[in-house]
């Protein structure tokens, strides 16, 4: 019996001082969102009142375009990840891009509800509050997932459609960033909310990516520092314990708008089988496939991603 206390003792001195250790090393604060803001929403960065959110958002370019292209960015990510695409783009056309709830600058949902609806939701109270009454929608991955889903509920809203590698159909991926793996282990979770190395940051943008070489210190610094915004991390955990319609797909078929299939050949996480089934599905596309990318090329390749966006852009 005595064996047994002391051996409890040294298991639990020992998972204590691995706690310390890991919280030492690997556990980061919040980052005051005064200084997020100083460093990532300079102008032409400003923020609207939606729904309870500030929503950081960005708009560019020709203001007297009436169907202006709006951006939306994928899981983990921020309006930062169009960065490379808004120049061109802004040249002819108006431009606007957001940090989506839960992400970037804007923070979480009040309600914490992170389902496709209410994110379709949020979007509606957004061009709402922008005064957009038709536009182009373009979104990545989970965004792109946003966009068709907007575009199904509010088909007089969207006059072409544009999805890169955007979610859609119920698929295994062939390789999840760590930090989506984490984000779904019972109690390792709720860690991620305090303990966040900054390696599963990098290690997630090097998942995504075709050429590792391109996953810089100052765009790990970026995706890091934006998940420690306050309530970030929860929201991703949120995410992933999101309810799921997995019969929302059998909406793609019904879908009429001029509609861009752009999709990165390498991408692993959103494999190239995804891209054809939404050519197969959608009445009205044109599928282009991105060599040598992978599952997010606007940020990757934004010169020869863009190439393509502007030519269907044209027609």
């Amino acid at each position: 019996m005595k064996f047994l206390t002391k051996l409890i003792k040294i298991l639990l001195i020992g998972f204590g001082t691995l706690a310390l250790l890991v919280s030492i090393f690997f556990g980061y604060a919040d980052i005051p969102l005064a200084d997020l803001k100083e460093k990532y929403a300079s102008p032409p960065s400003a923020f609207i009142s939606v729904d309870g959110m500030e929503v950081h958002f960005r708009d560019e370019g020709r203001s007297s375009d009436s169907t202006p292209i709006v951006l939306i960015h994928g899981t983990g990510a921020s309006l930062h990840t169009f960065d490379g695409w808004t120049p061109e783009l802004s040249k002819d056309r108006r431009v606007i891009r957001m940090d989506l709830p839960g992400y970037g600058l804007t923070g979480p949902f009040p309600d914490r509800d992170y389902s496709i609806e209410n994110y379709v939701s949020f979007l509606k109270q957004f061009l709402d509050s922008m005064g957009i009454e038709t536009c182009v929608l373009a979104g990545n991955s989970l965004g792109g997932g946003i966009a068709w889903r907007f575009t199904s509920k509010y088909p007089e809203t969207v006059e072409r459609l544009i999805l890169i590698d955007s979610t859609g159909y119920p698929d295994e991926s062939e390789s999840l960033p760590i930090a989506f793996e984490v984000a779904k282990i019972p109690i390792v979770k709720n860690l991620f909310k305090f303990i966040t190395p900054r390696l599963v940051a990098r290690s997630s943008l090097e998942n995504v990516y075709s050429d590792k070489t391109k996953v810089t210190d100052e765009l790990v610094d970026r995706y890091f520092d934006l998940t420690l915004r306050e309530g970030n991390r929860e929201a991703f955990v949120d995410r992933f314990e999101a309810k799921k319609d997995t019969t929302a797909y059998r909406k793609i078929k019904e879908i009429t708008q001029p509609t861009l299939v752009l999709w990165g050949e390498d991408d692993r996480l959103k494999p190239i089988e995804s891209a054809y089934r939404f050519h197969s599905d959608l009445p009205n596309d044109t599928l282009v496939i991105l060599p040598n990318l992978g599952h997010v090329p606007m940020e990757e390749n934004p010169e020869e991603s863009v190439k393509p966006v502007l030519t269907f852009l044209k027609y």
